[in-house]
């Protein structure tokens, strides 16, 4: 249920072309959807601006698909994480309009893109190459939620001056996303160059003491740029989401 769609049904009862009765029988159906192994909160778009994301991690095909088929009569556009390949061609092939973007193991089913209303750009930036499937979870949320967003790749300390090229466009960001594996220091570098939030994401990114993610998730919240807010490993949905909300106007 979007917003659009409940001021279409107020508008019908009070021009008197749907009854009362009608409407609040419609609207009783946007609630929740108990569907046996899911109970589809169809609601969430009213109460939170955006629709219930399926983690499709741990869900066989035939589970998401049957999620997708109550959402898609209800909601423009339906998003489904970590998906892998062989689940994605299945769910592709019952839903052949949706896309599967492989790097971040997304599925986005757009039915009609939501309009642009974020207040500026959101930057999504990562230290590393390894860490970009984790980036592009991030982006595309936060893309797929109505924010014009930008990304740059491989920037990290290693190489720093490589950061320090494109220090404009990060500096004119509205929101800034951080990801990083191994020691996880990039999101403390950018956020001492920048006045605006930015978010960090440790990734699992790393050799053995690395500990999959956990030493740059202690290194980002031990960080001391007081603009840096961290997520968890691996999590650049979350981050996404986040930072979409930070930029609506």
């Amino acid at each position: 249920m979007t917003n659009t769609k409940l001021l279409e049904i107020l508008e019908s009862v009070s021009k008197g072309q749907v009854s009362v009765q009608s409407a609040a029988q419609t609207l009783g159906q946007y609630r929740t959807e108990d569907i046996n192994y899911a109970n589809i909160d169809h609601h969430r778009s009213l109460r939170k601006g955006f629709p219930e994301v399926i983690f499709g991690e741990g869900k066989t095909a035939d589970q998401i698909i049957g999620i997708m088929d109550c959402m898609v009569l209800h909601e423009s556009i339906v998003i489904a994480t970590r998906v892998d390949q062989e689940k994605a061609t299945q769910i592709i092939s019952r839903f052949p309009s949706a896309v599967y973007h492989a790097d971040a193991r997304m599925i986005v089913l757009e039915q009609s893109a939501l309009p642009k209303k974020g207040r500026g750009i959101i930057r999504v930036i990562s230290a590393g190459t390894s860490d970009i499937p984790v980036a592009r979870e991030a982006y595309l949320t936060a893309d797929a939620m109505g924010n014009n967003v930008e990304s740059l790749f491989d920037v990290g300390v290693a190489g720093i001056h490589r950061l320090f090229c494109h220090l404009d466009k990060i500096q004119s960001a509205s929101v800034l996303i951080v990801v990083a594996g191994m020691e996880g220091a990039l999101p403390s570098v950018v956020a001492g160059l920048v006045s605006k939030p930015v978010i960090a994401v440790p990734t699992s990114v790393g050799y053995g003491t690395s500990f999959n993610g956990i030493s740059a998730l202690l290194g980002m919240l031990n960080s001391c740029s007081s603009n840096v807010s961290v997520v968890n490993i691996d999590n650049g949905f979350g981050a996404g989401y986040v930072a979409s909300c930070i930029n609506r106007n």
